[in-house]
Order: C-alpha cells, then sequence, then structure tokens
C-alpha cells in the first residue's frame, strides 16, 4: 500500500471540489467576446487555422493591438486587455511577421509596445512536445498573461504522431494551468474535393483541436482581401459564419457584412465587374442579372468619384480586362 503524503510537503496543488464545480460561471468569461458570442475562453486554448496567406498573421496582430493597447474591437468583438505582457513566439517567418505587425501599430505606440510586448524569434530552445514544461517557462521568464504560438508546427515536430500532439496539448494545458491564456497559429492539410472538410481538415493528431476551446477557420486562397470567417468549435455560442475583408495597408480587418465596392477595391487593388458579383452575391457563378446588378453598383461609385475604371492586360493576349480601381491621386 503506497504511503500517502502530506500536499504540503510535496508542494502539489489540490482545488476545492465544491469551488471548482459551483465556482465555474456557466458562460465562459472571455479574452474575445462578449456575452454568449466567445471566441476565445479564459483558461481555453484559442485556435486559428487555414491555408498560407488568409491572414492567421494578421488577425493575431490585431488581438496583440487589442491586449496591450486596449483602444478597440476585433472583428467587432471586444478583447479584455493583458494582466500581464504578451509574449510572441515568432517561430515562423520572424521579418515578415515584423512587417505585418508595423502595419497595425504607430510609432508613438513604441513605448508602451516595448513595455509589454515581447517577441521570441525562432524554434524554442526545446521542442514543446518533448519538453511539455517549456511552454510555461518561457511565459514566466517573460512575465507573459498571455501567450500566442505562431505557429504550431514550429512549436512541436511531427504533428501527424498522436504521441507529439498529445505532448504538445499537455504543455498547452500547463501554461493553461498556470493562467497564461494560448492562441495558436496553424495550417491545414491540403486542400482536395474529396479531403477532410471543417475541424477535419486541420492538419496532425487530433489532440491538437481537442485540447482547444475554440477553434477558428479562415477559409480562402493566398492573398484573398476576403475570406471567410468560420467558427467551428465553440466555448459558447456559435459565432458567424461571416466574410472578413483585410486592409492591406493598415493590417486591420472587418466583417463584411454588405459588399463594399470601394473597400473591396482598395483591398485588392482593383476589381472586376464578376468578382464583385462573386462577393455580393455569394455565388461562384453569379448569374447575369447579378453580374449586372454588380455592374450598375460599380459605375455607380465610378460617377460619385470612388472608383475609376482601369484596364487589366490580358495574360494570353486577349482583349484587356476592365476593372474598377481607387482613383489616381
Amino acid at each position: 500500500m503506497s504511503e500517502h503524503l502530506d500536499p504540503l510537503e510535496t508542494g502539489r496543488r489540490f482545488d476545492d471540489g465544491g469551488a471548482f464545480i459551483f465556482n465555474t460561471p456557466t458562460t465562459p468569461p472571455a479574452v474575445w467576446g462578449t456575452g454568449h458570442d466567445v471566441l476565445w475562453a479564459e483558461g481555453e486554448a484559442l485556435m486559428i487555422y487555414g491555408g498560407s496567406g488568409v491572414g492567421k498573421s494578421t488577425l493575431a496582430g490585431q488581438l496583440v493591438r487589442a491586449l496591450i493597447l486596449n483602444d478597440g474591437d476585433v472583428l467587432g468583438y471586444p478583447v479584455a486587455p493583458a494582466t500581464g505582457r504578451v509574449l510572441y513566439l515568432a517561430m515562423d517567418r520572424p521579418r515578415q511577421l515584423a512587417r505585418s505587425l508595423r502595419r497595425q501599430f504607430h510609432p508613438m505606440h513604441r513605448e508602451a509596445i516595448s513595455e509589454r510586448l515581447v517577441i521570441w524569434q525562432g524554434p524554442p530552445p526545446e521542442d514543446l512536445a518533448v519538453d511539455t514544461w517549456m511552454l510555461s517557462q518561457l511565459c514566466r521568464e517573460a512575465g507573459a498573461s498571455h501567450v500566442v504560438v505562431d505557429s504550431l508546427k514550429d512549436a512541436a515536430v511531427g504533428l501527424s504522431d498522436d504521441k507529439v500532439g498529445a505532448g504538445y496539448n499537455r504543455a498547452r494545458q500547463a501554461a493553461l494551468s498556470n493562467g497564461v491564456q494560448v492562441v495558436e497559429l496553424h495550417h491545414q492539410v491540403k486542400q482536395r474535393t474529396d479531403g477532410p472538410k471543417g475541424i477535419d481538415a486541420v492538419y496532425g493528431s487530433t489532440w491538437l483541436t481537442a485540447g482547444t476551446g475554440s477553434v477558428i477557420h479562415l477559409d480562402g486562397a493566398p492573398g484573398d482581401a476576403v475570406v471567410k470567417f468560420r467558427h467551428l468549435k465553440q466555448p459558447a455560442e456559435t459565432v458567424g459564419p461571416f466574410d472578413v475583408i483585410h486592409d492591406p495597408a493598415t493590417g486591420l480587418s472587418e466583417v463584411l457584412d454588405t459588399a463594399d465596392p470601394v473597400k473591396l477595391a482598395a483591398a485588392a487593388g482593383q476589381i472586376t465587374v464578376a468578382e464583385f458579383a462573386h462577393v455580393l452575391f455569394n455565388t461562384e457563378a453569379p448569374s447575369r442579372n447579378e453580374v449586372e446588378k454588380a455592374r450598375r453598383k460599380l459605375d455607380a461609385q465610378v460617377k460619385a468619384g470612388r472608383l475609376e475604371v482601369q484596364e487589366r492586360p490580358s495574360e494570353t493576349g486577349g482583349k484587356a480586362a476592365k476593372v474598377y480601381a481607387a482613383p489616381s491621386r
């Protein structure tokens, strides 16, 4: 029979069962969200996944800005300010991330950023799925209340292996149990028409998504100005789906409730009638009537001076395409 040791001697932490059950709110407090619309719950990891170039780091940067500056919503939902520093594990193309973040801040914010944002560039000191306390240790050394893991493929090697997935989840849960709020950026499997869909399209072991409280999918092609936002795993109610438009100049994103041709043209550089009809009517194959409605909306913006008509040279040597763009200055 094993000897029962005094917890005070071992330093092990136990929680009172009554407090654990009855002090936990029925609706989780939100790091990002409001009421029952919780995109990122306290004490539960958020994963943002999608293909390359769909705006994962852009969205993460806006969350970082809101956490450290407390100066606005992200996609229309409030973000609770960080109580400590934000640690950003910039393991995937850190220089590109720096350029992305620079769009989202002003030089006047430099002092606040230096005080509240800590960056780790490159791979972690140890594989986080092997040394499952390393993530917590990095957060403790940085004085971080929040951590951005960008991206999971750089945090642990061999994510398709369940042992690796379970090891990383152990690291994630250790950080959460120490009071650190965790957001992760991750990739999807190579898309095929007969391939996995939804949350099953997240690359790697099932333990990666099983251990999260919230999973968001940004669906689109690399460089798309407009991507689909899908909330595939929720701590409370489902948010969306909706279209999100990324502004390449400011690095900010917003929900596109009604297709705004001026914003679309500014985000994409230029837009054709067919491209606008696709967004306006949410269809891959707009009808002739829908195309004409889209054309009239674009032409109205030209008449108002908010857009101008240009020509896009044909890549095959044929007739140039008519496009709409922001007026030349």
